[in-house]
């Protein structure tokens, strides 16, 4: 790649899980050009994460039997066997991926920046820092943790995002957090157990949200228990009141966070924001329509609905009222984007069957989203 003007296949954008995952699928697809880009290191998002972080979801290794590790990202592999953690912090699934990437002979260039993707007659044009590559087809796995939601409201600036290292600094006093769903709940019982007490303000009450089986929509079992043990320290405050409207800073270092009604809750150190995240689509955003709820709107097999070519993989994923916003959700759709580009140039495409006997590969969305029945 680079500035080699010869045209590739697909381009992958984004060396996290959805960018190598995509990229093993392609490997499948016989005779098919491609390559990978990454703006940092192999990994990079999770290398960035607080050291405090770990995954939500558990790996266990049941490859044997068919189950596939939840978070791995092909059926050969397993974080749990080659990390021998259940939980992975970032810096270990970091070391995952790069492991995979290695024995897959991943083609990854990393260190580059994409700049800008550029639709062309022949398929997309994207400027890097180390110069041009063309190719027919994109995917966007650019992942969602460059772009952290700020919420709009007076004062924001005088809170610390929950994905930033600050967040997780440990505090005395009173700490408050905005935001009551996984990321949120996580911070806030991290504090009570550092000894903080912890006020979780979120008008939506997640913690009370006990209907449907979906975890994109419902607290883990995990989380679910980690606030019970808080809740017994008498440290950890569910707030009932409304969503929070400004924060508001005074000389003594106290913040005080307004919530609708005219109540107030006060905070000795900077509130914590978990307000999530956006699509993080960087560059490759213009090349996307959006949804009524802001995020991208994508065809049946994931690609742009106004720019044929172009592929989201990832987090960010939506299909009607679907979240793939887990590992083992989103990973779903990597060998359809593959089959799909891979009919596409007319190649055989028959080693993707593998995925689909592992429970890798989802192409018809109707079966997402049922509901457990006890």
């Amino acid at each position: 790649m680079g500035e080699n003007r010869s045209i590739l296949d697909t381009v992958v954008v984004g060396a996290g899980p959805a960018g190598v995952g995509t990229a093993l699928a392609l490997q499948a697809v016989e005779g098919l050009v491609h390559g990978v880009i990454e703006r940092g290191q192999l990994g990079e998002t999770f290398l960035q994460w607080p050291e405090q972080l770990t995954f939500l979801t558990p790996s266990f290794t049941g490859n044997g039997f068919g189950a596939t590790d939840l978070n791995s990202v092909h059926p050969e592999t397993s974080p749990a066997f080659s990390l021998g953690v259940d939980y992975p912090t970032g810096a270990q699934y970091a070391r995952y991926l790069r492991g995979v990437a290695k024995h897959f002979s991943v083609p990854v260039m990393t260190q580059t920046e994409v700049s800008a993707i550029t639709a062309t007659v022949e398929g997309f044009t994207l400027t890097t820092s180390k110069g041009t590559v063309l190719a027919r087809t994109v995917v966007w796995a650019g992942g969602e943790f460059h772009n952290p939601r700020q919420p709009s409201m007076a004062g924001s600036e005088h809170a610390d995002h929950s994905s930033a290292p600050a967040a997780w600094t440990a505090r005395s006093g009173q700490v408050v957090v905005i935001g009551g769903y996984e990321s949120g709940l996580d911070v806030a019982c991290f504090h009570v157990e550092e000894g903080a007490s912890v006020t979780v303000v979120d008008p939506d009450h997640p913690w009370q949200a006990r209907s449907g089986s979906d975890p994109s929509f419902r607290l883990a079992p995990r989380t679910r228990q980690r606030v019970k043990s808080a809740l017994a320290t008498g440290r950890l405050t569910l707030s009932d009141a409304g969503r929070a409207t400004g924060i508001r800073p005074d000389a003594r270092g106290v913040y005080t966070v307004a919530l609708m009604g005219g109540i107030a809750v006060a905070s000795h150190s900077r509130p914590v924001l978990a307000t999530g995240f956006g699509p993080g689509l960087g560059p490759a955003a213009h090349l996307f329509e959006d949804r009524a709820d802001g995020w991208p709107l994508l065809d049946d097999n994931d690609e742009s609905t106004v720019n044929p070519g172009i592929f989201l993989s990832g987090a960010a994923l939506r299909h009607g009222g679907l979240k793939f916003c887990f590992v083992y959700k989103y990973r779903q759709r990597f060998a359809h984007v593959a089959r799909v580009i891979g009919e596409r140039l007319a190649k055989d495409c028959s080693g993707l069957e593998a995925w689909r006997l592992a429970g890798m590969l989802t192409d018809d969305l109707s079966c997402c989203g049922t509901e457990c029945a006890c």
